[in-house]
């Protein structure tokens, strides 16, 4: 006996430009928020941990950069079920049980990935020491990661059933239950590093404990959601959930392992770009944190924006609507590039007010900080246009399932181009810090250049669905 059908969620093209837009907004502001509050949902431990001491403040910091990488690859890999689910929807407003196969084999997927991601994070100690980390700091990293890899499986199921709620209409869920996390985070910290309200101080351990109880509340409330929620429950995405779907796995897996390592090779040149300021000094390290950081946080904006844009051109690539496919994409892309317009202006207005968030500008103890940090907010600026475009355009470039080519792209940018001229301009050309910062900036234009290309390429290249009505 089969389901009900549910109501359709926008499966028709919209008419004009301007309905487009309602309907890009409407699913991109809640997922935005999401973004921003999963920032904060990642940051707790540290901000917690911090008042422990230096040593427990670099093995928090160690290990949550480790666990929350590969979370986050891992994440990007289920989250290639957002465009076959709204493909579905294109294709037939009511494609309840295709829905459902989706969410099901993205749900055995996240199983799966989470495993093999846990069973790397219990070697973290011996991967912190391959990379030359202080011993002790990386013994206690190693005891922080053997309770926080327990929060895996339920980060990545909560993925899965983030971007399955998202796709169906339902993206508000995704800023409520972030929220919920972050609240829960504060909350468990708070009783289980210092010991208060009566229970025992743990310190980094208690620290763990607490995003993994996080990770597990957060998995369950969507849970409730996808059960209870009158518009999702239609879609009973937990029925049946024994029964295999080896080709929609495969799928699942075809378009998700490029996105996985797209996400890995952008953070990966971070990354990289932390441990090169490091060979130049620690007032360079400081500098850098702090501009990325305020990167970081404008950076959600566009990849909440390209995360609607892989749904809804995911829905026109369902319908096999060129003409939306083509409307789709120049709408989020506009809005996605046009935001990172007016972040960028504000970097070169004021930085000092943002980097004001972080020291103070005016103590004379923080001259050379500040100073560096104003520099690089300067490349920031310019970088903010070429980060929005090329997260908007990956995004769109998603919705048409395309994920190979677009990886491949990411590895030549980011790694040949960006950490080439990072290399070359920060010591060959003696620019240090700043040279550094231009060299990723090099890395996301040519990344951004190069997707820009593959879109507006699309037809020639035969991305697009066979249609009667060709654009």
């Amino acid at each position: 006996m089969h389901s009900p059908a549910p109501p359709s969620i926008t499966a028709a093209a919209p008419a004009s430009v301007r309905a487009e837009l309602r309907a890009t907004l409407a699913l991109a502001t809640p997922l935005v928020a999401a973004n921003l509050l999963q920032m904060g949902v990642y940051s707790i431990d540290v901000i917690f941990v911090a008042r422990l001491g230096t040593t427990e403040l670099a093995a928090a910091t160690l290990g949550v950069y480790l666990y929350s990488v590969l979370a986050f690859a891992m994440i990007g890999l289920v989250s290639a079920a957002a465009p076959l689910i709204a493909a579905e929807l294109g294709r037939r407003a009511h494609a309840v049980r295709q829905v459902r196969r989706s969410f099901r084999m993205a749900m055995w997927l996240a199983v799966v990935a989470g495993l093999a991601t846990m069973s790397v994070l219990a070697n973290g100690e011996r991967l912190l020491l391959l990379t030359h980390q202080d011993a002790h700091v990386a013994a206690r990293a190693g005891r922080f990661l053997d309770i926080l890899l327990w929060a895996t499986i339920p980060a990545v199921a909560t993925g899965v059933m983030r971007v399955t709620a998202s796709a169906l209409g339902r993206p508000g869920w995704a800023m409520l239950v972030t929220g919920l996390g972050l609240c829960m985070g504060l909350l468990g910290n708070w009783l289980l590093v210092f010991g208060r309200a009566g229970f025992p101080a743990l310190g980094l351990e208690g620290s763990a404990i607490a995003s993994v109880a996080t990770s597990v509340a957060m998995m369950l409330a969507f849970v409730l959601i996808l059960l209870l929620d009158r518009k999702l429950r239609r879609y009973r995405l937990f029925g049946h959930w024994w029964r295999t779907e080896w080709s929609r796995l495969r799928e699942i897996f075809r378009l998700g392992a490029p996105i996985a390592l797209t996400m890995t090779f952008e953070g990966a040149l971070f990354s990289a770009a932390g441990f090169l300021m490091g060979l130049i000094g620690v007032t360079e390290v400081a500098a850098h944190a702090i501009a990325l950081q305020i990167a970081a946080i404008a950076f959600q904006v566009p990849f909440g924006i390209a995360q609607a844009a892989t749904i809804r051109v995911g829905m026109a690539y369902g319908a096999r609507d060129h003409v939306w496919i083509g409307r789709a994409g120049r709408v989020s892309l506009t809005v996605g590039i046009g935001f990172m317009v007016f972040t960028a202006s504000l970097l070169l207005i004021a930085p000092r007010l943002f980097v004001g968030v972080y020291v103070d500008p005016d103590a004379p103890a923080n001259a050379a900080l500040v100073a560096l940090a104003l520099q690089y907010l300067g490349v920031a600026a310019a970088f903010q246009l070429f980060d929005g475009a090329q997260a908007v355009a990956a995004g769109v470039l998603r919705g048409l399932q395309d994920t190979r080519v677009p990886m491949l792209a990411a590895l030549f940018g980011y790694w040949v181009i960006g950490a080439g001229c990072a290399v070359l301009l920060g010591f060959g050309a003696g620019w240090q810090g700043l040279g550094i910062w231009w060299g990723l900036a090099a890395g996301l234009a040519a990344v951004s250049a190069l997707l820009l290309w593959r879109w507006t390429a699309r037809a020639r290249l035969g991305l697009l669905p066979p249609t009667l009505h060709p654009n």
